[in-house]
């Protein structure tokens, strides 16, 4: 009784109590007639378990005894009641000992059968007496007798925590109900018969009580070997899904043994905190099964021998919501589904897959995710060594909290050494795959091995230039190793060609990028090398522009196809057979590979398996370089305009100045800014404010000799680096270039708003740096700038007014 909640002990108390009471107050009104009639319903009592087909009945659920009872509350007084009903139970604990309750349920038993007997007798009596029909009385009573039972023990089950009051109650009138109603009208009946033949025909009964009896025997014979057949279909899927466990497992057996380890923490970790016989149940599934979503991540992801990249780990967290989905079409009897789906969810919110957080998180799930962290840093992974378990606790219970329940990782840190050795003594580990073992047996398939080959294979020969397929593995490891360690494109294609060279022969090789819906050769190297490089071939044309339209290989095409496209049609090729796959990247397809050979035919399928292989990893490392490429290039170029940029002109200013000192010449720095760009701006917006910008850099771009530079510093200023420009021709180009911007903005606002001011610095008279030239250039510039807006201020007012308003007025 220790055991149970203090409401329930409560509870219990007061039956006793009430039950008690009821039996000494009955015992007040006791008489000694009828004494042979309640000797006889004793009888039928005492005799009632052996109608009985299971152990003591559940609360309201119709057994013989009450049937007897109730006709006891007909025909018998108060304390004879309930000393059948006594007598009934004492039987039943003699007769059914194997399903034995437990302290303090006999007890518990005896005083609310009690009590539903007395109130089922008062009311009998009192109903009887109302209406004069005895029969009514007793349906009456056996609905009470029914309802005390059942709602005594939804209640004493309910504050026990086994579950709500209402859903207990619920049960109960749903699956006895109908049993006690059928069980009511056969001691109606009995009744019935004793008024009319005298209690002595009671005995009548018994014949149909054996029937019924029987019959109930075969049902519970059929139900249990169905309950077996379900339990056996269940264990089988269990065993199915198991067997995929361990072939996920087997790809990585530095963590064989982490199934069974978690499993066993699992199970006595919820055990210690009471979690229900159900949780647990689930639990010690999903400790089995958590990691079975990993079918659908990549096996090169999961053997990893390091971090994993933001993709990869996109990847790898889908196995949750795979997992569960795999678990949903089993339909288990417990919620294995939530605990799988959740098991990477963390206490603050920030797990997958649903951002779970705190108690949202299933209970088995917070278990399961603690127990897991702590068995992985403990165990040996591709990624690290493992680490000692008091230093993996250490870290477990660091994150208390933020990714754990405190109250798991408590008991956790409590029991950890002693749940180690018990996983330790596990004695059912998983069974190992045979995955290395070596079958000599068996020549040939039944359908005999491959001995011709596809047109255009060369003989069995060019296996041997491989060595052997493990070989070939080791090469193609070492091509994308290679092919990942650098961003330079030309660096690329060139380590892609030489590594190509020895593992397909070719006497030219091509790869092509995707521009503008053609493929321009990117880098080409070998025979006819001035060929292919002058090479467009629009997308869908040739073999190259046939493979990355349909994104699909061309064998031993007719590389001739390809010069079609020539400004001059009249050349041809040498080369009589190509290869070619296309190239795709994370956007799609963004060119193809093509290797050329001179000979007709020279290519194979292990060729093209191998150039395939290549190319998938190919396509990524030449897109991933090409944006670098344009990544270097956006950094130094400004946008709207695209002359270089800031940057850019430190840059090429600092080697001009290098140049102009070891060779003793002048260097010209001018420095422009656009008067009246703002006012454009405000009265034309933006937009066209842009335009003048573009084509202000566009005339200062022509105006350029071909080693002068032109740079945006940023807003409406430029500067241009012209290198031997001093004297009366630094004045010429200034003028010019206020001419030519003046006449930019008169084109596109209409209106004579636009002009230029220009400050120069000339190396090495005014400076011998960067820094000093552009300061110069760029103080004389806002002088020329003051200089024009206070003669502008010193116009007439006449003069300020636009032609166009001047005329209106």
């Amino acid at each position: 009784m220790r055991d149970l909640p203090a409401a329930a002990r409560r509870f219990l108390t007061t039956a006793w109590v009430c039950a008690g009471v009821v039996f000494l107050l009955s015992l007040t009104a006791w008489s000694g007639e009828r004494l042979l009639q309640s000797a006889f319903y004793l009888l039928l009592a005492v005799c009632a378990p052996a109608f009985q087909a299971g152990p003591l009945p559940a609360a309201g659920r119709m057994s013989a005894l009450s049937i007897f009872m109730l006709a006891a509350i007909a025909g018998q007084d108060l304390p004879q009641t309930l000393i059948v009903t006594a007598a009934g139970l004492l039987a039943h604990r003699l007769w059914k000992p194997l399903h034995r309750p437990g302290p303090p349920r006999p007890g518990f038993h005896l005083s609310r059968w009690t009590c539903s007997a007395a109130c089922a007798w008062l009311a009998c009596q009192s109903f009887a007496a109302f209406t004069g029909s005895t029969a009514l009385g007793l349906l009456v009573g056996a609905l009470v007798n029914f309802f005390i039972l059942a709602l005594s023990a939804a209640g004493f089950n309910a504050l026990r925590g086994r579950g709500s009051f209402c859903a207990l109650t619920c049960e109960r009138f749903r699956s006895s109900g109908p049993h006690y109603l059928f069980g009511a009208a056969m001691a109606v009946v009995m009744h019935l018969v004793t008024q009319q033949l005298g209690w002595q025909s009671s005995v009548l009964v018994l014949p149909a009580l054996y029937l019924v009896h029987i019959s109930h025997l075969f049902y519970r014979r059929r139900l249990d070997e169905e309950k077996k057949h379900v339990a056996e279909m269940a264990a089988l899927h269990l065993r199915t899904i198991e067997a995929l466990a361990l072939a996920i497992e087997a790809k990585d057996e530095t963590t064989h043994d982490h199934l069974r380890r978690v499993q066993v923490y699992v199970v006595e970790i919820a055990r210690e905190l009471g979690v229900s016989d159900l949780e647990v149940q689930a639990l010690t599934t999903a400790a089995l099964l958590h990691d079975i979503g990993k079918l659908a991540v990549p096996e090169y992801i999961l053997s990893k021998p390091g971090r994993l990249t933001s993709e990869e780990f996109e990847k790898m967290k889908v196995h949750p919501v795979v997992g569960a989905e795999i678990l949903e079409c089993v339909n288990f009897p417990s919620p294995v589904v939530p605990i799988v789906r959740a098991h990477h969810e963390k206490w603050d919110g920030s797990g997958y897959p649903d951002g779970l957080r705190g108690e949202q998180i299933p209970i088995g799930a917070r278990i399961l995710a603690a127990v897991d962290c702590l068995d992985a840093l403990a165990s040996e992974r591709p990624y690290r060594r493992a680490l000692p378990v008091e230093e993996a606790m250490e870290i477990v219970r660091s994150e208390a909290g933020r990714s754990f329940d405190p109250a798991v990782v408590r008991v956790l840190e409590r029991r950890y050494r002693d749940l180690e050795e018990h996983a330790a003594r596990c004695p059912v580990p998983l069974a190992r795959l045979s995955t290395r073992v070596s079958v000599p047996r068996g020549c040939a398939p039944a359908a005999g091995l491959e001995t011709g080959r596809a047109s255009g294979e060369r003989p069995r020969d060019f296996i041997d230039s491989i060595a052997a397929a493990r070989q070939e593995f080791q090469m193609l490891h070492e091509v994308t190793r290679d092919l990942g360690s650098s961003l330079s494109i030309q660096e690329t294609m060139s380590l892609l060609a030489a590594r190509l060279k020895n593992m397909i022969p070719h006497d030219t090789l091509a790869i092509y990028v995707l521009k503008d819906r053609k493929l321009v050769p990117q880098y080409v190297h070998g025979a006819e090398f001035q060929f292919f490089s002058s090479l467009e071939i629009p997308v869908g044309h040739g073999l190259s522009g046939w493979a990355s339209e349909n994104r699909m290989p061309v064998v031993n095409g007719n590389p001739s196809v390809e010069a079609g496209y020539l400004s001059d049609p009249t050349k041809t090729s040498r080369l009589k057979s190509g290869i070619s796959v296309p190239l795709e990247g994370i956007s799609g397809v963004i060119g193809a590979l093509t290797l050329y050979h001179q000979e007709s035919e020279a290519f194979t399928r292990d060729h093209l398996r191998i150039l395939r292989a290549i190319g998938s990893k190919a396509g990524l490392t030449i897109e991933n370089a090409l944006q670098f490429v344009q990544a270097q290039k956006s950094a130094v170029t400004d946008a709207l305009t695209g002359l270089p940029n800031t940057r850019a002109l430190f840059l090429h200013l600092d080697q001009e100045l290098a140049r102009s000192k070891r060779t003793a010449t002048s260097l010209a720095v001018l420095v422009l800014d656009l008067d009246g760009f703002k006012q454009i701006n405000d009265r034309f917006g933006h937009l066209l404010g842009n335009r003048v910008l573009q084509r202000t850099a566009e005339v200062l771009r022509g105006s350029c000799r071909e080693y002068d530079y032109v740079a945006r510093m940023g807003g409406d200023e430029f500067v241009m680096v012209l290198p031997g420009l001093t004297g009366e021709a630094l004045q010429a180009r200034s003028s010019q270039l206020r001419e030519s911007v003046s006449a930019v903005g008169s084109r596109i606002s209409g209106e004579q708003l636009l002009s230029l001011s220009i400050g120069e610095a000339v190396f090495p008279r005014d400076g011998s740096d960067a820094e000093q030239l552009l300061a110069v250039a760029d103080k004389r510039m806002y002088r020329v700038k003051q200089s024009r807006a206070e003669r502008f201020r010193r116009l007439p007012e006449f003069e300020l007014i636009p032609s166009g308003l001047a005329a209106i007025q």
